[in-house]
């Protein structure tokens, strides 16, 4: 079986083609240091290379000098960039750009992780949040016995107030004794089981696309029919015990995953 991965093509991300979009929920700067972190992984702009004149990057970005500045200055504090007064900004010598803050990450953090790194503000409305008996599929997904009490909760994610996701999470309840009382329109769900003593290590998933239907259109602020990107989690501890089943339905437009494939080369083959 051969798998084929097209690559997508993100016109905002192509040089002088304008990526800021002041209708996100991610702020104006944070875009722009994105835009400085993507020519800089994808070799526009190279180590030591000074960055084209503020003026010339305002104008291409549609950006104010403060919005740009302080993108810039962003980058200079993680370590992407250095500033040189009167000379301009300066890709840093062997600075390794990061994945940018309006991606979700290919490594494992919560939403609530993941919103402070873009900085911006999480939180959820609850939609469901209940204490219910493990079905026979569910069960042997958790490794549990059949009938166990297991907490179910649906949220719908947002970040700065904009719906992103609806997700569904089902576990143990032991895991969290009165988590069916807890509020989590603002609390972590990953940071409640840390602090209950479970400690989520990796998680699998999948994900595939289809079109929202009218609930979950509703919750998501778009129109029926409009694409979604459906996860699949399991989500185990450091023993590979199963902690989590969760399925998270995206916004197709508000979700981009970035992840690397690395291909090994086979053996050479010597004749005698």
């Amino acid at each position: 079986m051969c798998l084929v991965v097209s690559p997508v093509v993100y016109p905002w991300l192509e040089i002088g083609v304008l990526m800021i979009d002041s209708s996100k929920a991610e702020p104006l700067w944070a875009q722009t240091a994105d835009y400085v972190r993507e020519h800089i992984a994808t070799g526009d702009y190279l180590e030591g290379m000074r960055l084209p004149p503020e003026r010339e990057l305002c104008l291409t970005l549609n950006v104010s000098r403060v919005t740009l500045r302080k993108a810039l200055m962003s980058l200079v504090e993680e370590g992407v960039l250095s500033a040189s007064h009167g000379r301009g900004w300066y890709v840093a010598t062997g600075a390794q750009a990061e994945p940018a803050a309006g991606d979700w990450p290919n490594s494992l953090e919560s939403f609530t992780e993941t919103a402070a790194r873009m900085g911006l503000v999480s939180d959820s409305i609850v939609i469901d949040q209940r204490i219910s008996p493990a079905s026979l599929d569910e069960a042997e997904e958790l490794a549990v016995a059949p009938g166990t009490p297991l907490l179910r909760l649906g949220r719908v994610r947002r970040l700065d107030g904009v719906p992103i996701a609806i997700d569904h999470t089902r576990l143990p309840a032991a895991l969290i004794p009165g988590g069916d009382h807890i509020d989590f329109t603002t609390a972590s769900l990953y940071a409640v089981l840390d602090e209950c003593g479970t400690d989520i290590t990796r998680s699998e998933a999948t994900i595939e696309a289809r079109d929202a239907d009218e609930v979950i259109a509703g919750h998501l602020g778009i129109d029926a029919g409009r694409p979604i990107l459906v996860m699949r989690q399991l989500s185990v501890d450091a023993r590979d015990r199963p902690v989590l089943i969760s399925t998270i339905e995206y916004s197709g437009d508000r979700y981009r995953l970035r992840t690397v494939f690395t291909r090994s080369k086979p053996a050479r083959r010597y004749l005698p």
